[in-house]
């Protein structure tokens, strides 16, 4: 994602859209405690099945999460390094606070 002092600017706006969901944070939070199945799932976000299953998607395609199939059931869990990757966009974007304040842009 961020090499050196370059961004990959549509791997991050590719991140933050699929954070931009109250349902897909919703269901990100449901996975912060571990793997869980898409029953579990959609009682933790309050989603029918097709709603949470396009999210859970959009979530995949961003990388944000991992699914496993274990015969007809699909759990998933957040990918291991999507903290680390999502700090470095943070990092890349604003690396102070004091940055941030100088620009004037």
């Amino acid at each position: 994602m961020v090499t050196g002092a370059k961004l990959d600017l549509t791997r991050a706006a590719r991140l933050f859209h699929a954070l931009s969901d109250p349902t897909r944070l919703r269901l990100l939070l449901c996975l912060r405690r571990g793997e869980r199945c898409v029953c579990e799932l959609m009682d933790g976000a309050d989603a029918a099945q097709s709603r949470a299953s396009f999210h859970l998607r959009v979530l995949k395609e961003a990388g944000l999460i991992v699914d496993r199939r274990e015969g007809r059931w699909v759990h998933y869990h957040m990918h291991p390094d999507v903290l680390r990757e999502l700090g470095e966009v943070l990092d890349a974007i604003a690396p102070t606070g004091q940055a941030v304040a100088q620009c004037h842009c």
